[in-house]
């Protein structure tokens, strides 16, 4: 069964199942396994989804870890002239210098630790890049939430490679087109999916995850980008 997934265009809400079709993808491993790829027909966009990125049991021993042995922070960050805290948890973690800097907030990265690595070999795998750090989110419940933007920030360059890998409770990710608003999508991020955006994307559409009254489990989210 095809994931769902939803848009909509001059202000209605329409189905879409999206043309999908298997790849065969080699992810570092010794063995071969078949990936399901889901690309957004989006315009002004170029992003795939795929959904079974990582298995259950992939999925469920990451987000443990990670969960344990991540350096959590709940910084405040400058929106709007007022100071506010994040609402969720974040990491920053990375290759020597490659800090990070958004909505006046400047973080240093922590060096990699051992899980990372090995996701970021998978995701460097089915990306074709190699990402030299990542940003981890942790959405507690459902009164965690991202506001809308773009990663559009100078030092990732000007048509970034986002990887974003969901673990945990499903959240929905909503798009929007920049500059038509008539222009929207959204899809549901499972457990050991990866949501991989690229080319122009960041200068014609932003993304937010939005909070939910319904009852949902931690959800950790790892967006690997290149920093220049």
């Amino acid at each position: 069964m095809h994931p769902t997934f939803y848009g909509n265009s001059g202000g209605s809400r329409s189905q879409r199942h999206l043309h999908s079709e298997l790849v065969l993808n080699f992810i570092n491993l010794p063995l071969l396994r078949y990936m399901l790829k889901l690309s957004l027909p989006l315009p002004d966009a170029d992003i795939q989804f795929y959904p079974n990125f990582l298995n259950v049991s992939e999925s469920d021993r990451f987000l443990t870890e990670l969960t344990q042995r991540i350096q959590w922070r709940q910084d405040a960050i400058t929106l709007f002239g007022r100071s506010l805290l994040q609402p969720r948890l974040t990491a920053w973690y990375g290759d020597p210098g490659k800090s990070y800097t958004y909505s006046n907030l400047t973080m240093m990265p922590t060096p990699w630790i051992p899980p990372l690595l090995d996701l970021k070999v998978k995701a460097d795998a089915i990306s074709g890049v190699v990402y030299n750090s990542v940003l981890l989110n942790l959405y507690r419940d459902g009164n965690d939430s991202m506001g809308w933007h773009s990663d559009d920030e100078p030092e990732l360059g000007h048509n970034p490679v986002i990887g974003s890998l969901s673990l945990g409770g499903t959240r929905r990710f909503m798009l929007r087109h920049r500059f038509d608003k008539t222009l929207k999508h959204q899809v549901e991020l499972t457990s050991g999916s990866l949501l991989l955006m690229r080319g122009a994307t960041q200068h014609h559409w932003q993304h937010q995850i939005p909070k939910t009254k319904r009852p949902v489990s931690p959800r950790i989210n790892l967006t690997f980008r290149v920093i220049g």
